[in-house]
């Protein structure tokens, strides 16, 4: 059987720097004053052809992303998790996260 530990290696550090590019970023906006609040959130995040294209990009991907995780019954409860991750933190970070996590040692392929 082969190894997948440098795969899981490679995801592994994908998901830190899916963390911490993205948060970056969004720490930026959050201390010039963005929100959260839906009525300061929206409007930045379709402020234009480019941001409308890449939100709904990332958020249909997301869907999509979840919709795989949640049928996952290899994961149990971890794939709620995952999930939660997904919308909480980032897709960037949940789904190289989720995808190490399938390469562990001993997972079902």
């Amino acid at each position: 059987m082969p190894s997948f530990q440098p795969l899981r290696a490679l995801f592994l550090l994908l998901a830190l720097v899916g963390l911490a590019v993205p948060w970056y970023f969004n720490i930026v906006y959050f201390m010039a004053g963005g929100s959260v609040m839906p009525d300061v959130f929206w409007p930045d995040a379709f402020a234009n052809a480019l941001t409308t294209g890449i939100t709904i990009d990332v958020y249909l991907a997301a869907v999509a992303f979840s919709l795989w995780v949640a049928a996952d019954r290899s994961l149990r409860a971890w794939r709620w998790a995952c999930i939660a991750a997904c919308f909480g933190i980032g897709l960037a970070f949940a789904m190289p996260l989720y995808l190490a996590y399938r390469l562990r040692a001993g997972s079902p392929r």
